[in-house]
């Protein structure tokens, strides 16, 4: 089979679209896998790190940007169409899949003119525009994370997948990350992840309490495996050196089996892709939805692990160094409370979410 994933931008759209891309290898080896993205995403860097072929189409984002940027992306849909039914032609696969991001829409929509068999998978429980104007006027089948999704589209075409995790990401322990990051095992580890262009709320937050910990003890008992982003990674790691706070700093974390794998907590935005891979690692967080997220999906999603009581939550207008320091210093003293959360977290994992889906991409070539 070929089959073509378009979409990406950030990590929350491409790392379920690379676990469904490797549950299509594992099905059989021979399957060609072509992604389309676009050169301003994260899928330019890790696709092929990660050994799939890439094309790039010109894009850009219409949600949540000004009138002058919003002409300048309208104007670039005819050309990302173009470019679209150019790799569609080429590559001739036999299904096309949409897993949100820029990239997704023309794709989706041309791949439907022209007649493939396609479908895409929503991983949040609120959707985004792209995939609500895919998934209910062009595409043939959709895949949703959550029950309450399945409302949002027509629900004679849309099945209960959850979101995709990579294998890899389970694939840590603790001793092992411990050692190749080089970090202690007798301290409480906090694992800080603003998602794949970092988070400055959360980079300043963390910061604060480290200063708040050096007059509390608590810097002695706590070290931090920190992504930055690339925007505030060197203010980071200075403010890190001045206060001689043990751990590692960085703008992008690859192994990220090893960091979940270290990790007493997690603390981060509330990414439906994120999300999954928390449950899939059975890690205690503490969530701060992004507040300028489509349609306040972030909330949304962290609630739902919030009534599960998978987590704690915090939002951006109230974070600070001193509710972050409160937070931690809480989990740390207790650990029976750290142990319930990673139950709860770890009961919401659906593993076979990237083998539904593929199964789901077979079947709808079989019609």
């Amino acid at each position: 089979m070929k089959i073509i994933i378009a979409g990406g931008g950030t990590g929350g759209h491409l790392y379920p679209a690379l676990a469904i891309a490797s549950e299509f290898k594992a099905r059989d080896s021979s399957n060609e896998l072509l992604f389309v993205g676009t050169l301003r995403g994260l899928e330019q860097k890790v696709v092929p790190k990660e050994g799939f072929n890439i094309q790039f189409i010109k894009v850009e984002g219409i949600v949540n940007v000004g009138l002058f940027k919003l002409l300048k992306s309208l104007m670039t849909i005819p050309k990302g169409l173009i470019q679209s039914r150019a790799i569609l032609e080429t590559f001739d696969p036999h299904v096309v899949i949409g897993v949100g991001g820029y990239a997704s829409g023309p794709v989706l929509a041309m791949a439907s003119w022209m007649g493939f068999p396609t479908m895409i998978h929503e991983q949040n429980a609120v959707p985004g525009l792209t995939n609500r104007l895919l998934g209910n006027f062009f595409v043939d089948t959709v895949a949703v994370t959550y029950p309450d999704s399945r409302q949002r589209f027509r629900n004679d075409k849309t099945f209960l997948t959850g979101n995709p995790v990579r294998a890899s990401i389970t694939s840590g322990d603790r001793q092992t990350a411990m050692k190749a990051l080089g970090l202690d095992e007798n301290l409480f580890t906090v694992f800080v992840l603003g998602g794949s262009r970092g988070a400055h709320s959360l980079n300043v937050a963390m910061v604060d309490a480290l200063k708040l910990f050096s007059d509390t003890g608590m810097k002695k008992k706590i070290q931090v495996i920190h992504q930055t982003g690339k925007a505030d990674e060197s203010e980071v790691k200075e403010k890190y050196r001045q206060l001689c706070a043990q751990g590692i700093v960085t703008n992008y974390l690859y192994d990220m089996q090893l960091a979940y794998a270290a990790a007493d907590i997690v603390i981060c935005r509330a990414g439906a892709s994120t999300l999954a891979e928390l449950s899939a690692c059975g890690k205690a967080s503490v969530l701060v939805p992004y507040p300028y997220a489509a349609r306040n999906h972030q909330e949304v999603n962290a609630r739902k692990l919030l009534d599960m009581g998978a987590c704690r939550m915090i939002l951006d207008k109230d974070i600070s160094g001193t509710s972050l320091a409160a937070c931690i210093t809480d989990l740390y003293e207790n650990p029976k409370e750290v142990a319930s959360m990673e139950r709860a977290s770890r009961s919401l994992v659906k593993p076979d979410s990237a083998k539904r889906v593929v199964e789901l991409a077979y079947e709808l070539i079989k019609q």
